[in-house]
């Protein structure tokens, strides 16, 4: 019965799981509608038992949802302590808390986060694998990447400290954390104008960093996108483990590479 359930929950293989995965995903949008019309004064008055009704069905439904999912894999607590896991409880907590908390309420907006599942619903292998392709090429990049945001954050703060001794108070710099923010909006090339050199040296050290802005932005891409060439997307399955719930495994795997289930 277990295995049964997980085919139809976490799988869109099957008339069935394609059908409870549809139902779902239109359930997260309905709700989402009804968070988002409740915060209209007019609506909300006007038909205020209504929409308490239907969010109440929701967060019963979506409730019933997340006890099913917990009886469906065969590593309950790794299932809620999973990123899908978290944001399921989190759907349906805001409702419960909002009994006895008040303001609350709003929270549910965050079961906009579950519409991330659209990827299982219509079981697109080719968006499906994309998906997993990059997530493959971040996953592999990571350290490359931390060490790079190591050097753009030394960088701000030597670069910030630098307009804080430059300018004056008067300018707006009126402390290192301060002239440290408007190095990361130059460098960023955002560009707030909240904060403005008034000086010559100043406003060159502004250009400079600008410029080394443009120079930064395109590193990071050439990691991911490295490491996007080394992985082979025709070797990604979309099945999802029994145990963890995991997916992202190679075509030809026979055990979980998270957790050593059989699949």
């Amino acid at each position: 019965m277990r295995e049964k359930l997980h085919t139809i929950i976490f799988e869109a293989d099957t008339k069935a799981g394609k059908l409870f995965d549809v139902v779902l995903l239109w359930a997260i949008l309905i709700s989402i509608v009804v968070v988002m019309l409740e915060s209209v004064v007019s609506i909300s008055e006007a038909y205020n038992s209504e929409i308490k009704f239907i969010e109440w069905s929701f967060t019963i439904l979506f409730t019933l949802e997340y006890i099913a999912r917990i009886i469906a894999v065969k590593k309950p607590l790794k299932y809620i302590f999973s990123f899908y896991g978290v944001i399921d409880l989190l759907s349906i907590l805001p409702s419960f808390i909002g009994i006895f908390v008040t303001g609350t309420h709003s929270l549910s907006v965050i079961r906009s986060i579950r519409l991330l599942r659209i990827f299982r619903i219509f079981k697109l292998a080719r968006y499906v694998k994309a998906a997993q392709f990059l997530n493959q090429a971040l996953i592999a990049s990571k350290n490359k990447i931390i060490v790079f945001l190591f050097a753009v954050l030394s960088l701000v703060v030597v670069l910030g400290t630098l307009i804080y001794l430059i300018e004056s108070p008067e300018a707006g710099f009126t402390s290192i954390p301060r002239s440290i923010y408007w190095a990361i909006v130059t460098l960023t090339t955002v560009g707030y104008g909240d904060i403005t050199p008034q000086t010559v040296l100043g406003q060159t050290l502004a250009s400079i960093i600008m410029i080394i802005g443009y120079a930064i932005i395109a590193v990071p891409t050439g990691i991911i996108g490295a490491e996007y060439a080394k992985t082979d997307i025709n070797k990604i399955s979309t099945q999802a483990c029994p145990s963890c719930s995991k997916d992202g495994h190679d075509q030809n795997a026979v055990f979980c590479k998270y957790c050593g289930e059989k699949l």
